[in-house]
């Protein structure tokens, strides 16, 4: 066990007297690994923090065994932001960005113009599922705000921040009436606990731990706190996926894209910048069901 201070986690939260459930992230390694594998601009980095957070408050708030993926999608100057955050909570991002076209204070809206943003859950058992949303929103709090009151009835809120360093991110969600049986008593009080959360400032939640961000909105109710769940960088490439990523191409493309490149394919992640080379004698191995040198749950 490292004996470093937790500093990527999420932590869940309840009302004692209100049907209101809520958790918050943190985000400092993981986010620092994703962003030291390529030459991100702030505001790329920015949204790339944000989408982290999101996807980890949505592990933990859809409770489902597998992988979720999230993706915005534009014709803009981020064509591309993907997260994928698996519910052993191994989380890994990457974006594709124009860079000669990102101003130092553009907005969502001028990087991503009439863009997308998909959540997919590829479950370890089941069918998998997808919900696409517009990037409609003036940030990725208000995006995935809509994407909510789109394909659910319970209330959703989103408050996500990054700056390059840390990433955080509050999540508020009504529950099935339990405390609160009358209808306008539930909605007022989740009018009162979103509006409090509003003034929840950039630098606050940035700054400040979860028990005084909580303090500082919710002093006057009775909230607990439950112990955190902790998450890492992982990403999921290996030698034998990138092998049966060959094989798909076909013996005899494979073996012809290996002559064109000197006699070996290099395959690249993009998620962590990992590097994989077969030469022409394990391309043809692979097709002879040989497999690959390396086991099969390499992960770093």
């Amino acid at each position: 066990m490292s004996d470093l201070p937790d500093t990527d986690f999420t932590q869940r939260f309840i009302f004692d007297e209100r049907d209101v459930r809520g958790e918050l992230v943190s985000l400092e390694r993981s986010y620092a690994e994703v962003l030291a594998k390529h030459p991100y601009p702030q505001p790329v980095a920015q949204l790339l923090g944000e989408l982290m957070a999101a996807a980890a408050l949505l592990v933990g708030a859809l409770k489902f065994d597998g992988l979720l993926i999230l993706q915005a999608r534009s014709e803009g100057p981020i064509p591309l932001l993907m997260i994928e955050c698996s519910s052993e909570r191994d989380i890994r991002g990457l974006a594709r960005y124009h860079a000669e076209q990102i101003a130092p204070d553009a907005t969502l809206g001028d990087l991503m113009p009439d863009g997308q943003l998909a959540l997919t859950i590829d479950p370890a058992q089941g069918q998998r599922y997808q919900g696409i949303v517009d990037l409609d929103g003036e940030n990725l709090s208000e995006c995935f705000t809509n994407y909510f009151v789109m394909s659910q009835q319970v209330g959703t809120r989103f408050w996500l921040n990054a700056d390059g360093q840390r990433a955080r991110g509050l999540l508020l969600q009504q529950l099935p009436a339990d405390r609160q049986k009358d209808e306008d008593d539930r909605e007022d009080s989740w009018k009162h606990v979103t509006a409090l959360a509003n003034t929840l400032k950039a630098e606050e939640q940035l700054g400040l731990d979860n028990e005084t961000v909580l303090h500082r909105l919710y002093h006057e109710d009775a909230v607990r706190l439950f112990d955190i769940q902790p998450l890492q960088f992982r990403c999921s490439c290996s030698r034998e996926r990138s092998g049966n990523a060959l094989v798909s191409l076909g013996q005899d493309d494979a073996l012809a894209l290996a002559t064109e490149h000197g006699g070996a394919i290099e395959i690249d992640c993009q998620f962590c910048n990992q590097r994989y080379l077969f030469d022409e004698t394990e391309i043809a191995q692979l097709f002879a069901g040989g497999g690959v040198d390396a086991p099969s749950d390499t992960r770093h």
